[in-house]
């Protein structure tokens, strides 16, 4: 299968105003991102099919075994900014860290994870050659580029540091496959990003992701409060209100679409690592005994919900987190992760994971801050011997009033990356082909291949000539499908071909051409956007008939 580069996909959705960066005019800000026309149709879609195919519509897979038959998922929306307290119990006030480094030549700054290279040794020091059973010198050296064999940068910065020529590249050799830093007391032998010389990396330190702010006029550290960094504290602390206020059974989800800010430190790729992202989550709440069939209910049906739309199971997988890897509250966690084009091949970039999360979130916001001993999860105690964060006090457990039993649910998460659906989205749709013009003539093509649902424009409408009442019977049927609630685009300028050719690009799966035996049957020709099949249907028909297809 093809894998087209990045730098098309970019150029294809900065030319087509599907994305631009934020304050571009200004030299733009790292980590933010715009959308424009056509890429908050694109997102809105992403969003509005996850909210039908995960709220609305009854899904497809099987139910657990001895659970209901059915099962209700309900929806909020909760703010941005929260009580200060909410975080410390959560653990994020101490525990939501990246290990950062700065570098002192090139004054840059590192998410230490990120920074990968390779060992390399050279059998010539740049004074001559190695005296016979000395070591030859060894040096790692880091770059931001993405790594394989045949990277020239990690080549061509070993020859400099060692002080040898092109000719000279057969006297390296290139000891490590792609890994991350060394240990600390390695760096010594370092040389980092953007560096001449060795060692100049400092010692990695922790470095908080929230964004801070402050509440009210005084601007007191008593009046600091966070933005949030993920959307599911706000449905774990309106656990209660929505028990005590709707008709819900466990099982049962509760879902929210809404907007997170993480200040990461070295935001990259497009829009896949930003400061500001759209998240969408769901806190399924369970009884203990069936929570590990729903962990692999919501797992399988997640992974399903990306192929359904279109992405290659070929370029996706389903990777369950090993012990080192779990959060210590986490029984299991499975993420969906994508082959996007920025990686390199074999390696896969995370859309979302699905935690089983246990009792942790609503007995950390009843009792206080958890932390983990031994197996048990126990109350954090302060330097007094009391909580070190309280949490709020509340009874978050819950009572069947069938079976007579109290108890607290575990939870279920699915967390899906908005932005990072669309941008897998975008990435698998991109195509390149050769198709005839109206000439016959073959002519290339870039082709957005979305599924229809996604699709920002979902039908096009074109005259095939600016006369003979022709744009007139167009725009009437334009006009029907805006009433009818489809994106629709109306188009006459140019030849047909050409503009066949825009509506690819851009992705829309269905193009109506009005021509002459339109006006003389009431007929019209629609084209399939993939299979450039042409079909004629009455006019009558042709809303119904998209319609069907789009939804």
């Amino acid at each position: 299968m093809t894998q087209y580069s990045m730098d098309k996909i970019v150029a294809l959705a900065k030319r087509r105003g599907l994305m631009f960066q934020s304050s571009e005019i200004y030299g733009g800000l790292n980590g933010f991102w715009d959308y424009g026309p056509l890429g908050v149709e694109l997102k809105r879609n992403v969003r509005q099919a996850w909210w039908d195919d995960m709220i609305t519509r009854h899904d497809e897979l099987s139910i657990p075994a001895g659970a209901p038959s059915t099962f209700d998922m309900v929806g909020v929306e909760t703010s941005i900014i929260m009580h200060p307290q909410v975080w410390k119990v959560s653990g994020h006030f101490d525990l939501f860290c990246d290990k950062m480094v700065d570098c002192k030549e090139s004054r840059k700054r590192y998410r230490l994870d990120h920074v990968k290279g390779r060992w390399i040794e050279s059998v010539k020091r740049v004074q001559g050659e190695i005296p016979e059973g000395a070591a030859p010198e060894r040096v790692f050296i880091t770059t931001m580029a993405e790594i394989d064999e045949r990277n020239d940068d990690i080549e061509k910065k070993a020859l400099q540091y060692f002080g040898l020529r092109s000719k000279d590249a057969g006297k390296l050799k290139f000891v490590s496959e792609i890994e991350s830093l060394p240990p600390v007391e390695q760096f010594v032998d370092v040389i980092a990003p953007d560096a001449r010389s060795k060692a100049t990396l400092t010692t990695p330190r922790d470095f908080n992701l929230m964004f801070k702010t402050t509440l009210g006029a005084l601007g007191t550290e008593d009046d600091a409060a966070f933005l949030r960094p993920e959307t599911a504290q706000g449905m774990f602390v309106n656990f209660k209100n929505v028990c005590d206020s709707s008709r819900v059974k466990i099982p049962f989800g509760i879902a929210q679409i809404g907007k997170s800010f993480r200040n990461e430190i070295t935001p990259r790729n497009f829009t896949f690592r930003s400061r500001e992202f759209e998240q969408m989550e769901v806190e399924f709440f369970c009884h203990p005994q069936d929570s590990l069939a729903w962990y692999t209910y919501w797992r399988d049906r997640r992974y399903k919900w990306y192929t359904d739309l279109g992405i290659s199971s070929d370029k996706l997988i389903l990777r369950e987190h090993t012990h080192e890897e779990l959060a210590h509250y986490s029984v299991g966690t499975a993420d969906v992760e994508y082959a996007f084009p920025f990686l390199p091949a074999g390696e896969y970039g995370e859309l979302e994971g699905v935690a089983h999360r246990g009792d942790f979130d609503l007995r950390s916001h009843s009792q206080g801050k958890l932390r983990k001993e031994g197996n048990e999860l126990v109350v954090e105690a302060g330097a007094d011997g009391k909580p070190k964060y309280l949490g709020s006090g509340k009874d978050l457990s819950y009572f069947d009033d069938q079976s007579r039993e109290r108890y607290l649910p575990h939870v279920i998460e699915p967390a899906a990356g908005c932005d990072r659906a669309t941008l897998a989205f975008l990435c698998e749709a991109y195509h390149e082909d050769k198709q005839p013009d109206e000439k016959g003539e073959m002519q290339e093509r870039v082709v957005l291949k979305l599924h229809p649902r996604l699709a920002p424009v979902k039908v096009a409408i074109f005259p095939l000539i600016k006369k003979d009442g022709m744009p007139e019977k167009a725009a009437e049927i334009y006009r029907e499908f805006k009433r009818a609630g489809i994106t629709a685009a109306y188009d006459q300028q140019a030849a047909i071909g050409r503009r066949y050719r825009r509506m690819d690009e851009i992705g829309t799966p269905y193009c109506i051409t009005v021509d002459g035996d339109t006006m003389s049957a009431d007929t019209v020709t629609i084209r399939n956007r993939d299979t450039l099949e042409q079909i004629r249907l009455p006019v009558k028909e042709v809303v119904d008939h998209i319609a069907k297809l789009v939804r």
